[in-house]
């Protein structure tokens, strides 16, 4: 098939989504997919990947969102990915990417999936401060979702967060892989970490992997890691990760008296499986993450994990047996580390639990989305290409006629000019040959 796969986010900027688009791509390309990404243009970024990647004018929104946010609404834009006559148009993203893939679907004719990966509304409300605007900007959100032909959610979690969204349509669970075999790395290098940052061989390690965001449950972290020193606890903290509120993570940290080994990004993924293999439990008290990939990769490297009970992350963790359960306050997540880590055997068979129980790769994972890709396609004929109709529709639809119809203008002015060059061509000939 060829498959358009469109993101706010891609390499150079790292993030889950990001990380799942790259896999989808890689993956569809290595299976004999003709895979396409639309993505934002980065300055100086050099795309070298055995799939097309089609970057499109943005904004400079880093420090706001975390990333570069796309103008999607460009003739030129639109008129590439059209040529690349895509079946399948899967974004990734509710936003921009949602709006482009609106647009595209107007000249391409294809049907649009969304993949709900976040909690849009708490994004939103961290941009936005105006409760009104907030609802507007929510309600934007929905009908943009509403205007995709299927939409897929990466846990029940993430599902009814989108209905508490206001969202009513359908969706079907699709959940995300990890791109991380299964096994752990050789000793050695785990040991040059430890060197590296000064660990002692007595010391257990504690590991955090993902964006330093206080939403993310880090204070709950730090907290339970300070009553766990009070208590005479001898370990290490490692985050691995970057993030807006990093500086202010590292003073409260500083505050607590608490050494915690703050290593930045690592983008390198053999690199971070070390990490993994690094860490004797991994800490997760986040709510906000709808499916915690970083929780599965960590489950690769049968490194078990300790997660807010009903949480997306927790999701088909069982206590005690493949991961450990905590309510969400420092008390209970200090109480549930100090129990898990008394029994090292125990902690080890949890660990392998992880790796045996709740780990899925990505291969298998989209695997299954292509299946679902020639069913939505099939569907979409069927109907005779008449996707559900909104008010909003009405601009898509004025953009594909402006650009289809500029696209015949600019063909005629083509085909005018080679007409022109040839007749002057055969009356320079004749010239030539008669005066």
């Amino acid at each position: 098939m060829n498959i358009c796969l469109l993101n706010d986010s891609f390499p150079p900027s790292i993030d889950g989504v990001a990380n799942a688009v790259y896999n989808y791509a890689e993956i569809l390309t290595n299976a004999g997919d003709d895979v396409t990404v639309a993505t934002p243009k980065y300055p100086g970024v050099i795309d070298n990947y055995p799939f097309d990647v089609v970057r499109y004018t943005s904004a400079n929104t880093v420090k706001l969102a975390g990333y570069r946010a796309g103008l999607p609404i460009v003739r030129e834009t639109i008129r590439t990915l059209s040529g690349k006559e895509p079946q399948v148009l899967h974004s990734h993203c509710p936003v921009a990417s949602t709006i482009l893939a609106r647009a595209l679907r107007e000249t391409a004719d294809a049907p649009i999936i969304l993949t709900y990966h976040t909690k849009f509304d708490i994004d939103i409300a961290n941009l936005i401060r105006s409760h009104l605007l907030q609802e507007a900007a929510i309600k934007l959100l929905c009908n943009n979702i509403t205007a995709c032909d299927e939409v897929w959610v990466v846990s029940r979690i993430a599902g009814e967060n989108l209905r508490s969204l206001g969202y009513q349509g359908d969706y079907v669970i699709m959940e995300n892989g990890v791109d991380l075999p299964k096994g752990r790395v050789d000793d050695n290098k785990v040991q040059a970490l430890r060197t590296q940052h000064g660990i002692a061989e007595s010391d257990l390690v504690f590991l955090f992997v993902g964006r330093l965001m206080w939403y993310k449950g880090i204070k709950i972290i730090l907290d339970s890691l300070a009553a766990l020193k009070a208590q005479g606890l001898k370990f290490s903290m490692v985050f691995v990760g970057d993030g807006r509120d990093r500086a202010d993570i590292e003073k409260y940290a500083q505050s607590l008296a608490l050494d915690v080994i703050f290593t930045g990004a690592v983008n390198d993924r053999e690199l971070l499986r070390q990490y993994y293999c690094l860490g004797d439990i991994f800490l997760f008290p986040s709510t906000f993450d709808t499916n915690g990939l970083v929780v599965r990769e960590a489950a690769a490297c049968s490194l078990p994990s300790i997660l807010i009970k009903d949480s997306a992350a927790a999701e088909g963790v069982e206590d005690g047996f493949s991961g450990f359960l905590s309510e969400e306050n420092a008390e209970s997540f200090a109480a549930v580390l100090k129990n898990a880590v008394s029994n090292r055997d125990h902690l080890k068979k949890t660990g392998e639990n992880a790796r045996d129980f709740i780990y899925t790769s990505w291969e298998d994972s989209v695997k299954r989305a292509r299946a679902r890709y020639e069913i939505v396609a099939e569907n979409y004929k069927s109907r005779g290409s008449h996707h559900q109709k909104l008010h909003s529709d009405e601009i898509f639809e004025l953009i594909g006629s402006v650009n289809a119809g500029l696209d015949r203008l600019s063909s005629a002015y083509s085909r005018l000019g080679q007409t022109t060059q040839k007749m002057g061509d055969n009356i320079t000939h004749f010239l030539d040959k008669h005066l």
